[in-house]
């Protein structure tokens, strides 16, 4: 059986439209896929038994949510036994209540690694089952890379959208720092989570973002204006290097203009910078499990006793240079689409018991810009690699548009 194949969003709300699909025919393959393939990639976490089909442009298309996010009727187990017994929520989260007023059918809850950072989950990669699919939105991602959904809802704090999408061949969103609510998730960083979302193809994004807003989808922009990031002082593998030149190559044919990004520098800062927000603001956020550091993974036990080590000073000087940085940036970027560059440091690491690293992915979650994964080539092995777009705030549409000119053969 193959286990990579994703499932068009497009095709679906098409068919969905036009009545050569129903609603409960959309459930019934995606609980077919499921049972086919989940033995093998463990993505879920909980099934709801009988979903509430709702009105709007994408009514009846079947959405996995990360468990971290509250659904009716599920509990919310953020991957850890120390939520093991969690009841069952008795409200939709802020972003879920937006998704069903979409039309989207939430169907159940994917795994997450333990409280949305590094501890992995069971669940494999479909595009490479012996290699990491990522975290921490690890199940959504895999849900989607298999074709169990084509729509399905994530987390970032650093890395946890952009890289699993690379890793496991799939496009994805991570909305711009405050664009919804997230009252009703389970976060890590207040200054640092945002939402995230996976969809087969960046086309399949724009229609989700289009149904979400109630705003016109965005068209391809075939020719964007942008600013090259190698991400060289970062780590990036020959083959995510060449995935970035020959991207390029093609953009410019296309009659892109591609220059380089000129302060490497700056990004390497803000890299530096967002660990330290992310771990001071989770000691805060997480105190109750920090509490209870001994029954966590060594991971997760690190990260809340960092942040309680670290001090209001040198907290007050990350975000210093974060809001200075967010200053600058803007400025760079003012007549550019978007900022191209690798969306992890190659493909998915061999092995199940750590998610890669979201190091590509810190600075600009820092800055709460939003982001898009576009699948890229892939390396000589087979494996999907990652293109990264960086939009400007509030500018999810217009990156879309960039993301889909990016896509177009």
């Amino acid at each position: 059986m193959t286990l990579w194949n994703p499932w068009s969003l497009r095709e679906l709300v098409t068919d969905l439209a036009a009545g050569r699909t129903t609603p409960a025919q959309a459930l019934e393959r995606s609980r077919s896929r499921i049972a086919a393939t989940d033995p093998v990639l463990r993505a879920w976490v909980e099934h709801l038994s009988e979903p509430a089909l709702a009105e709007g442009p994408l009514r009846g298309v079947p959405l996995a949510v990360k468990d971290i996010i509250d659904v009716v009727g599920a509990p919310t187990r953020c991957g850890s036994a120390l939520r093991a017994d969690a009841p069952p929520a008795t409200a939709d989260a802020a972003i879920v209540r937006a998704w069903r007023a979409a039309g989207a059918t939430p169907i159940g809850k994917t795994v997450t690694t333990e409280f949305a950072f590094f501890s992995p989950g069971p669940t494999r990669n479909p595009a490479a089952p012996e290699h990491t699919p990522g975290g921490s939105s690890s199940g959504s991602a895999a849900a989607v890379a298999s074709g169990q959904v084509p729509l399905a809802l994530g987390s970032q704090t650093a890395g946890s959208v952009t890289r699993p999408a690379a890793f496991c061949g799939v496009a994805s969103l991570v909305l711009g720092h405050g664009r919804f609510p997230t009252d009703g998730v389970v976060g890590l960083a207040p200054n640092l989570d945002s939402h995230g979302v996976f969809t087969a193809t960046a086309g399949d994004l724009a229609l989700a973002w289009s149904a979400l807003t109630g705003t016109p989808e965005p068209p391809p922009n075939r020719a964007p204006r942008l600013l090259r990031w190698n991400a060289s002082s970062l780590g990036v593998d020959d083959a995510m290097s060449a995935a970035l030149e020959a991207t390029c190559a093609t953009l410019t044919d296309r009659g892109a203009v591609v220059t380089a990004f000129p302060e490497e520098q700056l990004i390497a800062e803000l890299t530096e910078a967002h660990p330290v927000v992310m771990a001071y603001e989770a000691a805060r956020e997480r105190a109750e499990e920090l509490a209870a550091a001994d029954e966590l993974s060594d991971h997760l036990a690190t990260l809340l006793r960092t942040g309680a080590a670290t001090t209001a000073a040198e907290y007050d000087e990350a975000r210093r240079v974060v809001v200075e940085a967010n200053r600058h940036v803007e400025r760079l970027t003012e007549s550019s689409d978007a900022i191209l560059g690798p969306a992890a440091p190659g493909p998915a690491p061999r092995g199940l018991d750590a998610t890669g690293d979201p190091v590509m992915s810190r600075a600009w979650q820092a800055l709460g810009l939003p982001t898009a994964a576009v699948p890229g080539p892939r390396d000589e092995t087979g494996l999907p690699l990652g293109i990264q777009l960086i939009g400007h705030h509030n500018g999810e549409t217009a990156l879309l548009a960039t993301a889909r000119g990016l896509e177009a053969g």
